[in-house]
């Protein structure tokens, strides 16, 4: 009797306790969090919606006319684009622009910041000059190119005929020479960005490390081989994050200049979704490009992210 008494008790008061506990409800949230809740609702609202509505709207055969309705056609636009030869080679220009683009932009991105950090006076006046590309509208970037390598009066064209450099060919107007000439478009605008977050890393370095190696005799070159490139792959990784994110979607210059002429040369795969949806009206396979798109604009984040979670641990 006396062992069921207490176990009563104590069934009891486990029941009262979870009672009296505080509940964690709506009611209960900090001021701070009810503050930003009303931007929360709206963050979701006009990120999750475009995105359920773009799945919804890969799987139906769109309509632009009223007399012809739309209808569902569930996996098609999914196996048209598997049978679709086209988006593989724009796939292909697509990798071929990302890989060279970003290489370009990560060396010459490292090497300007390496030389402003040594620059012993102006470094910042020059600092300031170089990022100015950075802050152009991209349109005005396209058109600025476009007029600079004109085959009549681009000043740009002038050097290189004067050089014997690609005479008489037209740079924009020309496959071989079209996707060079877009790499280097871009690469003249970006660098900077990847200039601008090297060379905080560059500024955040602990100096005694290097200080040590100044004393133990190393030479510049031998420091920055052994101490200071190894220290700045976090920054690597992360200006590698940024620029991925914006090669991939952004076609403003590109539609300025080529609008993946000529002959698809320079006709990546955001192109090709934007004239499929708004030229062609194809609105649910351009959905379904989209969508690809997007997940490998999202696998590729992931890879940088876990690149730099490894680097921090190296690091730590």
């Amino acid at each position: 009797m006396l062992n069921k008494s207490i176990k009563k008790n104590n069934s009891n008061e486990r029941f009262k306790w979870l009672h009296t506990r505080p509940k964690k409800s709506l009611i209960n949230l900090s001021f701070e969090a009810w503050m930003i809740m009303p931007a929360v609702i709206i963050l979701l609202f006009i990120t999750i919606y475009p995105f359920v509505f773009m799945i919804y709207m890969s799987t139906i055969e769109y309509s632009t006319l009223p007399q012809i309705p739309s209808k569902f056609i569930g996996l098609g636009n999914w196996v048209a684009m598997f049978k679709d030869f086209p988006v593989w080679k724009s796939w292909t220009t697509t990798v071929l622009y990302f890989g060279f683009a970003l290489f370009l932009q990560l060396i010459l991105g490292t090497f300007i910041a390496i030389l402003i950090d040594r620059t012993p006076i102006f470094g910042d006046f020059l600092a300031t000059i170089l990022l100015s590309p950075m802050f152009v509208a991209p349109v005005l970037v396209g058109l600025l190119w476009r007029f600079l390598l004109h085959d009549s009066y681009g000043v740009y064209k002038y050097f290189l005929n004067s050089l014997g450099i690609l005479r008489g060919t037209s740079i924009f107007g020309n496959t071989q020479t079209a996707l060079p000439g877009i790499v280097l478009m871009d690469t003249w605008e970006w660098t900077p960005l990847i200039f601008i977050i090297v060379l905080s890393g560059l500024r955040a370095l602990p100096t005694d490390i290097i200080e040590a190696a100044q004393v133990d005799g190393a030479s510049y070159f031998q420091q920055l081989r052994y101490i200071t490139l190894p220290l700045l792959r976090p920054v690597f990784v992360v200006a590698l994050l940024i620029r991925s994110m914006d090669l991939l979607r952004y076609i403003d210059h590109l539609m300025v200049t080529t609008a993946g002429g000529p002959a698809d040369a320079t006709k990546i795969l955001a192109i090709r979704i934007y004239e499929n949806a708004f030229r062609f009206y194809k609105l649910g396979y351009a959905s379904v490009l989209a969508i690809t798109l997007l997940f490998v604009t999202m696998f590729l984040g992931r890879m940088f992210v876990n690149l730099l979670q490894i680097e921090e641990k190296e690091m730590s």
